[in-house]
């Protein structure tokens, strides 16, 4: 797969849409039913379920409809990129949301986007060297601050929680962690990335099942108590969550710019926010309004300066190789 996302040329603007959107708004979503999730399903034991069972539905489609899902090569390297972005920056996020709110995941999870330019070598010239790009992802941050400033007070420094403190360092780890192992897929990936996002989420999976079974949860976990919102919930992250967002996103990462496509974790918390507003009568302050201007913003200003990269970059033709879902 070529490093540069301009040989993707001829992915359709709508698809590249239709992709952002996706992870956009139902990633954004997932914080929120993660949340409901853990409430009656231990952590590790709800990543098992969630991406063995949307590993094991993507790799039998694909199988079916006659892909090659075997490739040593390709296995190793969706192996190594499932275990950063899905068990250790998304275990992350399951796990401390036992402690934190969802919105405040959320937040924390914004600053991805600027592990994304740190981590990214081969584009250190180019992202460093673009005012606008830099600009965009400080605006960004500063609108998600704006957006949770309140919660993030309280958090910190009104309960005194020492679990809270922890959780936000863990969730810190977690986020350089997904942005290593997105930079590590887009670099090292190749192939069909159905396949690669298949192996990626069983890999993960399994890393979370052995987690659960050493740590005792599989076995003391009281299956009757479990909630049908609980369950409901696993299974919108199983479907919506990885099969249908998680694989957007690893073909966005295929044809658009990393930096790009980090994006999402600015609009992901204004999803956060407007579910707690509609589901659980939430209010939104002043503060907050100003925080989700801000937000869109500072995305419109990273993808038009990407965009404008996009249309003035040479043309390079794409391997027959380089097959994409």
């Amino acid at each position: 797969m070529s490093n540069t996302p301009t040989a993707n040329k001829n992915a359709s603007t709508a698809m590249v849409i239709a992709a952002f959107a996706t992870v956009y708004i139902v990633w954004g979503s997932t914080y929120f039913f993660i949340q409901k999730a853990v409430q009656h399903i231990p952590p590790m034991l709800m990543g098992a379920l969630r991406f063995l069972t949307a590993g094991l539905i993507l790799i039998t489609w694909l199988r079916i409809k006659g892909h090659k899902i075997f490739s040593e090569i390709n296995l190793k390297h969706a192996a190594i990129s499932g275990l950063l972005m899905l068990f250790i920056g998304n275990g992350a996020v399951i796990w401390t949301e036992q402690y934190l709110p969802s919105s405040l995941a959320a937040v924390l999870a914004s600053s991805s986007p600027i592990w994304f330019v740190l981590i990214e070598k081969p584009k250190w010239k180019e992202n460093f060297s673009s005012k606008s790009t830099l600009t965009g992802l400080l605006i960004g941050f500063i609108g998600v601050l704006f957006l949770f400033y309140e919660r993030a007070n309280e958090a910190l420094f009104a309960t005194k929680n020492i679990v809270e403190i922890v959780s936000l360092g863990i969730l810190i780890i977690g986020c350089m962690s997904w942005a290593g192992g997105s930079i590590y897929s887009k670099y090292k990936s190749s192939g069909n990335s159905a396949v690669n996002t298949a192996w990626q989420m069983l890999s993960a999976g399994l890393a979370f099942l052995l987690c659960s079974l050493f740590s005792g949860e599989a076995q003391k976990t009281d299956w009757a108590s479990i909630t049908t919102t609980s369950w409901l919930s696993l299974t919108y992250l199983i479907i919506m969550g990885s099969l249908v967002a998680y694989s957007a996103y690893v073909w966005l990462l295929q044809v658009r710019t990393a930096t790009q496509v980090s994006t999402y974790a600015y609009v992901n918390p204004v999803v956060a926010v407007l579910l707690g507003v509609v589901f659980a009568n939430e209010h939104m302050t002043t503060l907050q309004l100003i925080g989700l201007a801000v937000i869109l913003a500072s995305v419109l200003l990273i993808n038009l300066a990407k965009y404008k990269n996009s249309f003035t970059a040479p043309v390079i033709k794409r391997s027959a190789k380089q097959e994409v879902c």
